[in-house]
């Protein structure tokens, strides 16, 4: 991108993994969790979320914070991505379903450290600039779909990870059906536009479901 100076930007992104890693400790009373797979603060490293953000947002794309992407959405604060993801247990064979594809971001990080990224996106503009832009920066492992999130996407299941990126007033039950035994399903759950829950939820190969409550979030609702 014309105009930016790598060396600052180098320096930013390391002071958003450390400002994300400050953050994964005062929650780790929350979360069980004090540190993250070192993978997924490679891959944080690795995509430039500049390229996410509007334009006009790009001096703030190294912020840990949400950003405006337009249609009434955002682009995650970089903690919360780098939470659900590691909660995703993701390995280069794994196979995930991403519900709300936004802008990409989150995407890039899933296709970065899964073998497989299947990604659903109800807003068409979005979906279609999503793609173009992953497209253009050369992901190859990533399919993509416009339409209802809330169906997942059932001729490709089942999934070993499925991560929501919209809060849910309730859990949607095709999303457990698609959840391989063993993996999991890491959503925000409660009503719209207050304080939501985000939940890690797993199946054992009888179908029963396991749920942890883990630290408020606050996201757009799951259209």
């Amino acid at each position: 991108m014309a105009g930016r100076d790598l060396t600052d930007d180098a320096a930013r992104r390391e002071e958003l993994l450390d400002a994300i890693r400050r953050e994964v400790r005062a929650t780790a009373h929350l979360t069980d969790r004090d540190a993250l797979d070192p993978a997924v603060y490679e891959a944080l490293r690795k995509v430039d979320r500049a390229r996410f953000v509007r334009p006009e947002d790009r001096d703030l794309a190294w912020y840990d914070g949400p950003l405006d992407i337009g249609a009434g959405q955002t682009i995650s604060q970089p903690f919360i991505v780098a939470l659900m993801t590691d909660l995703l247990a993701l390995g280069p064979r794994s196979r995930v379903l991403e519900i709300g594809t936004g802008s990409g971001y989150q995407t890039a990080i899933l296709a970065e450290l899964a073998g497989e990224v299947y990604t659903v996106e109800r807003i068409a503009e979005l979906a279609e600039a999503a793609r173009a832009r992953l497209q253009e920066l050369g992901y190859r492992n990533i399919h993509f779909r416009t339409g209802d999130g809330r169906q997942g996407w059932p001729e490709a299941a089942p999934f070993d990870a499925i991560i929501v990126t919209a809060a849910a007033e309730s859990i949607p039950p095709a999303l457990i059906e698609q959840l391989r035994p063993g993996g999991h399903l890491v959503i925000p759950v409660g009503p719209p536009w207050q304080t939501q829950r985000l939940l890690d939820i797993t199946r054992d190969a009888d179908g029963h479901i396991e749920q942890r409550e883990l630290l408020p979030v606050a996201f757009v609702p799951l259209r």
